[in-house]
């Protein structure tokens, strides 16, 4: 779906701090909502977890950087991080051009899948993004 052009596919949940989740199984695939790679500006580097990292709901897990500004990556449910995408390292502006696809930033086995009751999805993502977007604008 497009929320005041954005985009905001309708089969993700999403963190409040700017990420999305893509659930598979017992995997939960993350990165950073269109809105907010937009806001950011052309993204110049990315500091990932790593691989094996134990990470804990809404816990800060690395950055995103561009030129005059340094964000937070977050981590939208809790359990072992199974890999990254390493082609951000040599391309980051892949998360710009392509967030929910070639922009993935990690990926998460869950350890509690019960914890994506804490994220939205819905009208209830959509309201909060039309908020965000007010806020910035």
């Amino acid at each position: 779906m497009n929320v005041e052009g954005y985009e905001m596919p309708d089969d993700l949940y999403y963190h409040k701090e700017f990420m999305w989740a893509r659930v598979d199984g017992n995997i939960a695939r993350v990165g950073l909502i269109d809105f907010a790679q937009k806001m950011a500006g052309e993204i110049s580097y990315v500091e990932m977890p790593f691989d094996g990292d134990q990470v804990d709901q809404d816990a800060e897990v690395g950055t995103i950087e561009t030129g005059k500004w340094v964000g937070k990556i977050f981590a939208p449910v809790s359990g072992t991080v199974k890999s990254t995408n390493e082609r951000l390292y040599d391309d980051p502006t892949l998360i710009n051009k392509d967030p929910y696809g070639e922009g993935w930033i990690f990926e998460i086995e869950m350890s509690n899948p019960d914890e994506l009751k804490n994220l939205m999805r819905g009208d209830a993502a959509i309201e909060w993004l039309k908020g965000e977007i007010a806020k910035h604008k």
